[in-house]
């Protein structure tokens, strides 16, 4: 079996599932969108501070560079600053993604931690974390959205089928 079109599909589905949380997002005022709620991160601002830069972090380190420190909170002072910075971190993977192949996909990279370790996985692996990760964080949106009165929308993959949405293309 061919990793790379599930590779891109998980993928397909991870910017699928975030636009919806951030349109969830848009019926809520800026002082809800700060409000300091509780969970890993005190907002939903920071909860998608972290799960861009994250995107960022990993990214960097697929190119080679051992990031030390996550894109502070303060770089993202609205939801459209949120959107904006996820976008261009969107476009950068899709065009890391559009230069690999099988073999990529299968050789492992190696990185430096922020605490100086170095590790080593196959690339895949290391994308699957990364949705992965994306993926519980949505989780803690959704019950940041009920505490702030918004209705979370439905994000799993197999909803987005049966909405009729394909994520291979």
């Amino acid at each position: 079996m061919e990793l790379f079109p599930k590779i891109l599909e998980a993928v397909n589905h991870n910017y699928w599932a975030r636009d919806r949380q951030l349109q969830a997002c848009a019926s809520l005022s800026p002082e809800q969108f700060l409000r300091t709620v509780g969970g890993s991160f005190p907002s939903l601002r920071d909860t998608f501070a972290h799960m861009v830069a994250v995107e960022r972090f990993w990214l960097e380190r697929w190119r080679g560079k051992s990031p030390k420190a996550l894109l502070p909170v303060h770089l993202f002072p609205t939801l459209e600053s949120v959107a904006e910075q996820w976008a261009a971190v969107e476009r950068d993977f899709r065009e890391y993604l559009a230069g690999l192949d099988e073999k990529a996909l299968a050789s492992h990279l190696t990185y430096t931690n922020t605490q100086g370790e170095e590790w080593s996985y196959p690339l895949w692996q290391m994308i699957y974390h990364l949705l992965n990760h994306q993926s519980y964080h949505r989780g803690q949106v959704a019950t940041l959205l009920r505490l702030l009165g918004a209705q979370p929308p439905h994000v799993d993959f197999l909803v987005a089928q049966d909405m009729g949405f394909r994520f291979s293309k």
